[in-house]
């Protein structure tokens, strides 16, 4: 059966654009116009993957996003006319697993879901990859410092475990942009730095030697000092 996709959209004009290109590709579609409403709807009959507004009457798409990732892994790929990258980090953070800026063609929006359909299926073969004191269980997505439970987002995830399937190879900028996010922020843009800083914080929260460095001028490497 043809994969079910949620489309909350309170801009009809774009809802329709979405829908009816959806339904031509062979998905399942079903809308909602607001937030709580486009919850709901998640709940009484799940999806296989959210398209969420970011703007949205009553309860904003960033609510949406957490409240649906707190119950649910589903993907969600964000829409938003916001292309500051501190937004794009919000977005993420919040739980979004991809995010689409406004104006955007239907060509992307499609490559963008098929990337996320990819990405959702699950392993056949769970492993849990090592490296020095730092474990990462790509079954569960748990990840340890010693002994010590480390809490990381989607992107989290699989940055480190990126990092962990290539240990001691110096990723560049452009592999580490291709493999999790799939697509270019753009040669400025700094949203690596901000996630390999979040990675450094969780994995260094207790004094522990530090594992992910800078090589200037190339990308990142997972070493031992």
């Amino acid at each position: 059966m043809a994969e079910r996709i949620l489309v909350i959209e309170d801009e009809q004009r774009i809802t329709q654009f979405i829908e009816r290109g959806l339904i031509y590709e062979g998905y399942r579609v079903e809308v909602a116009y607001d937030g709580r409403s486009g919850l709901a709807a998640a709940r009484d009959n799940p999806p296989d993957l959210v398209i969420l507004d970011w703007m949205l009457p009553g309860l904003d798409g960033l609510e949406v996003c957490k409240r649906l990732r707190s119950a649910t892994n589903v993907p969600i790929l964000m829409l938003t006319a916001k292309d500051e990258v501190n937004d794009r980090v919000t977005g993420l953070d919040a739980g979004a697993d991809d995010y689409l800026v406004k104006p955007f063609s239907f060509d992307e929006l499609m490559a963008r879901i098929r990337a996320l359909f990819r990405r959702s299926v699950p392993s056949s073969r769970p492993e849990v990859l090592h490296f020095a004191d730092l474990k990462l269980d790509t079954g569960t997505h748990r990840a340890l410092r010693g002994e010590r439970p480390i809490d990381l987002t989607a992107k989290e995830y699989e940055l480190l475990e990126l990092f962990m399937r290539n240990p001691r190879q110096v990723l560049t900028r452009d592999v580490i942009f291709d493999r999790v996010w799939n697509y270019d922020f753009g040669g400025e843009s700094n949203i690596i730095e901000v996630y390999v800083r979040y990675l450094r914080q969780k994995t260094e929260a207790e004094g522990e030697s530090r594992l992910l460095h800078t090589v200037r001028g190339v990308g990142y490497v997972l070493r031992e000092q």
